[in-house]
């Protein structure tokens, strides 16, 4: 039975993707769950995999084209079958006049370029303003000879201008964070926390095996056991009502070039620091290559945004919709406080909590930051 290979729905809210590069050509071989294409979100470049053996065929999306979520782009079929008729049709129809039909008669015939432009991922075209690589003289390697970021690494090696700064990701994350301030009644809540036990917590786990356990693991059990406490808080809202999440999947800002990504760890209170730690390592890595899966950046219901270790005493994040909250985390510096009456020097900690007016009231919202200091200002370990 032909299988549809529709544009996927890799983010909340999400209305359309933008295809970012097949990796599969018309009539190749495909093999279940192997990447089949790349779509780009307002997040990241993804990879999404097959949902079946067999050829790919029918193809109507172009490399570069926004795509409605839900839109059907091609078919994986089976030896012997073909395009279901009757749903290219419909597939055309409802597609603007600018998006072809594959010709049966001619599957093997080369791409056409739109209005003579060089092709090239959204993705590798961003990277190559940045390393200042004129991509009239890079030779694709991708898909029907589309510019690969790695095309574009190569020819970065060569010597060139100076790269010239990047403002897509800007422009486009200055649109996200517009929208958020603007649409959401935000009101801000800050606590400095002792972290004594924090700091103990940390050099004690540190030192066992497994990944080196960092401030932010520390944080996201901390906030996860407190949303647990408080299922308010680990709230969205949609479509004009409040939904409480069942799950509790803490989203961590991931600072990566020119943008900043948030990346999830699902069922954060179900794990120990050391399976956290694990979990925020790989997010990272993959972050950094470019290579975050759907599942990395779907589904956060509460986000951790930690900019103490650039020296930040504290700030203001902004909410990431349609989460109710974020916190902001400051570094940790030694300040003298007033213990039992005795004036003594303590690693203090501030933290910013971000809410939406729509969901949360203060007096919820300073509950939880409560129990948040009290998880955080006893040993974790």
């Amino acid at each position: 039975m032909a299988i549809s290979v529709v544009m996927p729905a890799l983010e909340m809210a999400q209305e359309t993707g933008k295809l970012v590069a097949w990796r599969k050509k018309e009539g190749e071989q495909v093999v279940k769950g192997e990447p089949l294409l790349e779509v780009e979100t307002d997040k990241a470049v993804m990879e999404v995999e097959a949902l079946a053996d067999g050829v790919l065929a029918g193809i109507t999306a172009e490399i570069g084209t926004d795509i409605p979520v839900g839109k059907t782009i091609a078919w994986i079929l089976a030896p012997g079958e073909s395009v279901p008729t009757e749903a290219v049709k419909a597939e055309v129809s409802g597609r603007a006049a600018t998006i072809p039909t594959p010709a049966a008669t001619t599957p093997t015939a080369a791409p056409t370029k739109t209005r003579g432009e060089v092709q090239i991922s959204p993705k590798a075209r961003r990277l190559a303003q940045e390393r200042g690589v004129d991509i009239t003289r890079v030779q694709g390697t991708g898909p029907d000879g589309v510019i690969t970021t790695d095309d574009v690494l190569a020819a970065a090696e060569k010597p060139a201008a100076a790269a010239p700064a990047s403002i897509s990701v800007a422009r486009l994350m200055a649109e996200r964070t517009t929208q958020s301030w603007t649409t959401i009644p935000h009101f801000f809540l800050t606590r400095d926390i002792d972290v004594s036990a924090l700091v103990i917590a940390k050099e004690t786990l540190s030192g066992a095996t497994g990944p080196s356990v960092t401030y932010t693991d520390l944080l996201v059990a901390a906030v996860a056991q407190s949303l647990r406490q408080h299922p308010r808080v680990n709230s969205s809202f949609v479509d004009g009502d409040v939904r409480v999440n069942h799950d509790i999947n803490v989203a961590l800002a991931i600072a990566v070039p020119d943008a900043v990504v948030t990346a999830v760890i699902p069922q954060a209170d179900r794990l120990a620091v050391p399976g956290i730690a694990e979990k925020r390592k790989a997010l990272i890595e993959r972050a950094h290559a470019g290579r975050l899966a759907p599942a990395d950046v779907t589904s956060g219901t509460f986000t951790i945004s930690n900019l103490g270790m650039f020296g930040v005493d504290a700030f203001q994040a902004i909410i990431v919709p349609p989460q109710a909250a974020i916190l902001a985390v400051g570094r940790i510096q030694d300040r003298v406080v007033s213990v039992d009456g005795e004036i003594a020097v303590r690693p203090i900690m501030s933290l910013t909590l971000s809410c939406d007016h729509r969901v949360l009231d203060g007096a919820t919202a300073a509950k939880f930051l409560q129990d948040l200091a009290d998880n955080l200002e006893r040993e974790l370990a």
